[in-house]
């Protein structure tokens, strides 16, 4: 069921990214959230930058990836409940964009709080472990010299605290963060109960890059494709 379920979300949002006639406005998506997706945040702010590097020692900044649309989120890989779960939440919405032509217009990005144990072959396995195609998914961890706090300084920045114990656990909530291609911070869905569909409609309007309204007299296709995934 699952499967049929990611199957005809791809449909949909396949055939809405295809043409700017079923494309929604980043406005009209934005109010229908606003009213439907109680986990959703609207921003509008310029997203905190960072230099990292990843699984092979390549450094990566945000303004690298200026011009796509950018899924950010942060975990830890010692991390035993909620961050497998986010990974794996994370890996649906990229298989759902993925079926579709925005895969080419969209990067995911993980970083990892923990960079003192999260580095090379452990950044790899995890996203292997988890689902993560490396074609358009990163895994970012604090390059040689950075200090060990300088990750979580990243979340606190974009509004996530991770607190670490003497255990080695860290406290911490869990968001999914927006960026836009000019690099402005547009959403936050918050926690793993927002609708997977819900966020891949946010990013398709931020791609079609269309900011006003239009008007539809009557429903379009793609609310009579959602409504079967309701």
């Amino acid at each position: 069921m699952r499967a049929l379920h990611s199957a005809l979300i791809a449909v949909a949002v396949t055939m809405a990214s295809a043409t700017q006639v079923l494309a929604h406005s980043l406005e009209e998506v934005d109010q229908d959230l606003r009213a439907k997706e109680t986990y959703f945040q609207a921003v509008d702010s310029e997203a905190p930058g960072f230099t990292l590097q990843d699984a092979a020692d390549r450094t990566v900044s945000l303004s690298d990836l200026r011009g796509k649309v950018v899924v950010l989120n942060f975990v830890y890989t010692n991390c035993p409940d909620v961050c497998p779960l986010h990974a794996e939440r994370v890996a649906e919405l990229q298989m759902m964009i993925n079926q579709t032509p925005m895969k080419a217009m969209v990067e995911f990005v993980t970083i990892t709080t923990d960079p003192k144990r999260d580095m090379g072959e452990v950044l790899r396995g995890y996203g292997q472990a988890h689902g993560l195609d490396p074609v358009n998914w990163v895994f970012l961890t604090a390059a040689p010299g950075q200090p060990e706090d300088s990750t979580r300084k990243i979340a606190e920045a974009y509004g996530l605290k991770f607190t670490e114990s003497e255990e080695g656990m860290q406290m911490h909530g869990i968001v999914t963060h927006v960026i836009d291609q000019d690099g402005r911070l547009r959403a936050r869905f918050h926690g793993l109960k927002f609708e997977p569909v819900n966020l891949v409609v946010f990013v398709n309007a931020l791609t079609n890059r269309t900011q006003k309204p239009h008007g539809h007299k009557e429903p379009g296709l793609w609310e009579n494709l959602k409504g079967l995934l309701q």
